[in-house]
């Protein structure tokens, strides 16, 4: 969609939603007077661990030089941080740099809370895969920010265990529901794996890579379609295994579920890139007998994957050195010592895919350690990216998403009816909101 049009869709969403009177500039707008030849000061709100040594990079080379200061200001994540930067900035007192999801970033957006940074990052998308670019551009002409990191999806499985049970690495869904009937037949007791209604994120990849774009735009309005024919096959497909209890229905990070994994009780994990940390933890006794798929495919001939977390850098239209801060986020997502940092001091996942194969991703996990050739293929993986299609309101899906398929789940009852709820709950609010939606 325009610009223009999508600026229209946001002050009158923003009008309606905040009741306010007037409005900030908008962020195509400059609003950065003398940076480049004045010292700016800026803040930056994050929840990323070891933030603050990866910005004292900044500071005491790149900034020092070109006289600009950052200074951490650490948040928690989630909605509670999207919560506060809207609450400061209708104030005007957001800070100068958010980290954000890509989810909330159309929240953002359409309550005015950032910049356009098109103009300050000319260039800076050659360096990332097209598909997470263009999560922070939501499919306009305008940059809302710089990606830092990404979960690109992928299958984990038990490396010994499939070779006991005589079990082939699926290439397809089809092939995946196969596996788990042949496991299930071999070994009752035992679970290829779960289906859980506690992380909106895997599912809403899942549907991502089968093509499913929830929320879209034409003209002045919104259009939302979580219960569209992609998302209906993922719920259609992921139901009727747990229906005929191909696999198990239990949710994800319990003692319970733990447990399964470390008793080989659940034999593999549809995850992200960020797995071996977690499996680190909840399967620490079988290090090492773990190795790392793509994900399925819908069809032979496809080639993508989902996303499942991951953030970026925005600019807010309260800050008065828009330019300056644009810059630093550009350094701190682009730059190899800036990502080398990031890789060390905050375990993260870089979007920027010059170092998904260098520095800290030269060598595999070591819970991996047995698959050399993990951040080559992750790196692989990662390109494949599906592009995303995020709304104003993600949080009010993810809620009826557990609340619909928890129950569900646990009743083994209509995954499709499940999503009507979500689509339906989701509408309701954006109407309430006062946004513009196409029946």
């Amino acid at each position: 969609m325009p610009y223009t049009k999508r600026r229209r869709l946001v002050r009158t969403a923003v009008a309606i939603a905040l009741g306010a009177t007037t409005l900030a500039a908008c962020g195509s707008e400059s609003g950065d007077g003398d940076t480049e030849s004045g010292p700016a000061s800026l803040t930056y709100w994050t929840w990323t661990p070891g933030m603050d040594k990866v910005v004292d990079l900044w500071n005491k080379g790149p900034g020092k030089k070109d006289r600009i200061t950052v200074t951490v200001k650490k948040q928690a994540s989630g909605d509670t941080l999207v919560t506060k930067i809207l609450t400061a900035h209708k104030a005007g007192k957001a800070p100068d740099l958010v980290q954000a999801e890509y989810q909330a970033l159309p929240t953002l957006v359409s309550n005015d809370a950032l910049a356009d940074i098109s103009e300050n990052v000319g260039g800076v998308e050659r360096k990332f895969a097209d598909g997470v670019w263009q999560q922070t551009t939501l499919g306009t002409d305008a940059v809302y920010a710089v990606p830092q990191d990404i979960g690109p999806m992928m299958f984990y499985y038990r490396e010994d265990l499939f070779k006991e049970y005589g079990l082939t690495v699926p290439t397809t869904w089809d092939e995946f529901a196969e596996t788990a009937r042949k496991l299930k037949k071999a070994a009752p007791g035992k679970d290829l794996t779960t289906f859980s209604a506690n992380d909106s994120g895997l599912f809403a990849g899942l549907a991502q890579q089968a093509g499913a774009k929830w929320w879209t735009t034409s003209g002045d309005q919104w259009k939302v379609s979580i219960n569209d024919a992609a998302s209906q096959k993922v719920a259609k497909f992921w139901g009727g295994l747990v229906k005929e209890g191909a696999i198990d229905n239990q949710p994800m990070y319990t003692p319970a579920w733990n447990k399964a994994l470390n008793t080989g009780k659940q034999i593999a994990w549809v995850s992200a890139v960020w797995a071996p940390g977690t499996l680190t933890t909840a399967a620490p006794d079988t290090k090492g007998k773990w190795a790392m798929a793509p994900l399925p495919q819908w069809s032979a001939s496809d080639n993508s994957t989902g996303s499942w977390g991951g953030s970026s850098t925005a600019v807010t239209t309260d800050s008065e050195h828009r330019a300056a801060a644009a810059k630093f986020a550009a350094w701190l997502n682009t730059d190899s010592e800036a990502l080398n940092a990031l890789a060390k001091e905050s375990g993260i996942y870089p979007a920027a895919t010059n170092a998904q194969t260098s520095g800290a991703f030269l060598k595999p996990p070591a819970y991996f350690a047995n698959q050399a050739d993990f951040y080559t293929k992750a790196a692989d993986i990662a390109e494949t990216t599906a592009p995303s299609a995020w709304g104003p309101n993600v949080n009010v899906a993810y809620t009826t998403f557990k609340d619909a398929f928890g129950a569900a789940a646990k009743s083994k009852s209509d995954f499709g009816a499940a999503l009507d709820e979500m689509q339906a709950d989701t509408v309701a609010d954006m109407k309430k909101q006062g946004f513009e939606v196409a029946e």
